[in-house]
């Protein structure tokens, strides 16, 4: 099972925030394992994270050059990863992939948010310790819990946020493959090649936007969200209003124009618009000066979306482990 993004977007942080990636130059046990575990109680519920394994950091920055995993540690280190996972408490396997990047080797862990939250992992690899905690992330760190956060993580166990939960309603034939591709390409995932050629349900378990259930293989709604051609079908006035108010707020006319479809083309769409049609310039010259003066313009207007459209976007923005720019 591969990872649903590359080593070269981790290591720039443009996608990824590096709050969800943490950076190893050797694979620690009592340490890595304590972050695996951070990421997969997903307390924010930002999507989980990724530990890049071959790579010394510099508070919290990756050092160049990069050292990668001498080639006779791999099967070592995946090994101990394999069983030292297994400590975690329910059962927890993160997706690990081994990557070829600038003629070195680096083993990636994708810890995506459990279904079976909260984890606990040891809080030493001691022999006698029988002291388990569970671990979360703040900010770009692997902490104990507080007892608030303890009770908020708990908490968690009782509810799937909106993103993660299955559809019933829907079909695989409502993913798009196209759609799908379109994205894998633009975040230069490894999975865009495999796209083309393999199991069109094995890509989508990769990206986790499809139950993981073999008998019961039905889209997430983060997969009809933004690889569905009409989300509405699904997500009643899932569309954005663009409202122009020409003469003021207290007016009788007004212009509106609607973008529906995939929500990052919704938002794409939506801020073209604005860009080409409601901001515009106004230049001011001088007779005492060669430079003129430019201001941008923004007329009049509301963005009007329902209440549950609202809810989603920002949700998507915040949390999802789907990003675009």
């Amino acid at each position: 099972m591969a990872i649903p993004t590359n080593i070269k977007t981790l290591l720039s942080g443009d996608v990824v925030e590096w709050a969800r990636i943490e950076f190893k130059e050797t694979w620690n046990a009592e340490a890595s394992l304590k972050s695996v575990c951070a990421f997969a109680n997903d307390l924010d519920n930002w999507g989980g994270g990724y530990i890049v394994i071959g790579v010394a950091e510099n508070e919290g920055q990756p050092v160049y050059p990069l050292k990668g995993v001498p080639v006779d540690k791999i099967d070592a280190y995946q090994k101990n990863i394999l069983s030292k996972c297994k400590l975690i408490r329910p059962a927890y396997m993160p997706i690990v992939e081994i990557v070829d990047y600038e003629n070195k080797n680096f083993i990636v862990l994708w810890c995506p948010g459990g279904d079976s939250r909260p984890y606990s992992s040891p809080k030493t690899m001691a022999k006698d310790n029988k002291e388990r905690i569970h671990y979360i992330r703040k900010m770009s760190s692997t902490v104990e819990p507080s007892d608030d956060e303890e009770k908020d993580l708990f908490n968690l166990a009782n509810r799937i946020p909106f993103d993660d939960r299955v559809n019933h309603q829907a079909e695989m034939s409502d993913l798009n493959i196209t759609l799908i591709q379109n994205y894998l390409k633009e975040v230069k995932s490894s999975l865009y090649e495999k796209s083309k050629t393999g199991d069109f349900v094995e890509v989508c378990s990769n990206m986790n936007i499809i139950s993981n259930l073999p008998e019961y293989t039905k889209p997430k709604n983060v997969g009809l969200m933004f690889f569905s051609m009409e989300p509405d079908r699904f997500f009643p006035y899932t569309q954005i209003d663009v409202v122009q108010f020409p003469e003021g707020l207290g007016g009788n006319y007004i212009i509106e124009q609607t973008f529906k479809g995939p929500i990052q083309q919704q938002l794409r769409d939506a801020l073209q618009y604005i860009s080409n049609t409601i901001i515009t310039e106004k230049v001011v010259k001088h007779p005492d000066r060669a430079e003129a003066d430019r201001f941008s313009i923004i007329h009049m207007l509301q963005l009007r979306r329902h209440y549950q459209m609202r809810c989603i976007i920002v949700h998507m923005m915040k949390e999802s482990r789907l990003k675009f720019e």
